[in-house]
């Protein structure tokens, strides 16, 4: 297989909808951890779509709970997968290559193997970004079901998801629309990688949050706030001309508005630092 970057690189020209989500994180995992067992990764990824795809010959009139209920009973049985609560923190939760060796993970992470467990099956999947604790839909004509994949893939009621949400947003917290919105593959695997890069930063190892992020800019190239989060940690590591140039394609991307004035403030007070 191609060096890692080099298939970042590529999928950042692909449209979302062309993007295999795990293929992708299993080249985030291969760059964040070079000497791990990528090839065995693989082989179980293709031995679980594999699984699904046969699991799902047997449901061809079965409804979505149905499905959903299958689905989960697969991954979260068969295969074992759950959410680390013990170790939530351990970077190894973020990387799908230790998720696959452990079967254990974040959230977002185990929202990879469903997603491509239900690509496999040929059915209609998705991330939901619920606020601090991500989700993934499996949609049908009409409704969709919302699976809890950190608890084993649970599906989750209109009241679970509102005692979800009055756990991140207090007792008050009611759900809104836009709460389900769908996230595409690129959001999703951003979402991912931020956990990397928030805990290297939160661990004072601002070069390699750095490096995450500018991982992330490969598969994300048109994604502005990483452009300009990029552009501060060079910022901050004294490197005025990297920051200028993040800072430029950020301006690229957003020319105007309140966000680019800032940003230009910002370039003319670097560049007066390089006279």
């Amino acid at each position: 297989m191609s060096d890692p970057r080099d298939a970042l690189d590529a999928i950042g020209q692909l449209p979302d909808s062309e993007i295999d989500i795990a293929d992708a994180a299993l080249q985030l995992a291969r760059v964040d951890t070079p000497d791990a067992d990528w090839e065995s990764a693989r082989a179980h990824l293709s031995e679980v779509a594999r699984a699904t795809a046969a699991l799902a010959s047997t449901l061809l009139d079965a409804d979505l709970a149905t499905r959903a209920v299958a689905l989960s009973g697969l991954l979260g049985g068969r295969f074992g997968y759950k959410g680390d609560a013990e170790t939530y923190d351990d970077p190894a939760n973020a990387n799908l290559i230790r998720v696959t060796e452990r079967r254990r993970g974040l959230p977002v992470a185990l929202g990879v193997i469903w997603l491509h467990a239900a690509h496999a099956a040929g059915w209609d999947g998705h991330g939901v970004d619920f606020p601090a604790h991500f989700l993934v839909a499996l949609q049908g004509e009409k409704t969709q079901s919302i699976l809890d994949v950190f608890h084993g893939g649970t599906p989750l009621t209109v009241r679970d998801l509102r005692a979800l949400l009055r756990r991140v947003e207090g007792e008050t917290a009611e759900l809104r629309p836009g709460l389900l919105r769908p996230m595409g593959a690129r959001r999703v695997l951003l979402r991912l990688q931020n956990n990397i890069m928030t805990r290297r930063l939160q661990a004072n190892q601002p070069e390699a949050a750095l490096t995450c992020a500018e991982d992330m800019l490969r598969f994300a190239p048109d994604h502005a706030e990483l452009w300009r989060q990029t552009a501060l940690m060079n910022q901050g590591l004294d490197r005025v001309g990297a920051a200028l140039r993040c800072y430029e394609r950020f301006l690229t991307l957003v020319p105007e508005g309140d966000a680019a004035a800032q940003v230009r403030t910002a370039m003319g007070l670097l560049r007066a630092r390089l006279n």
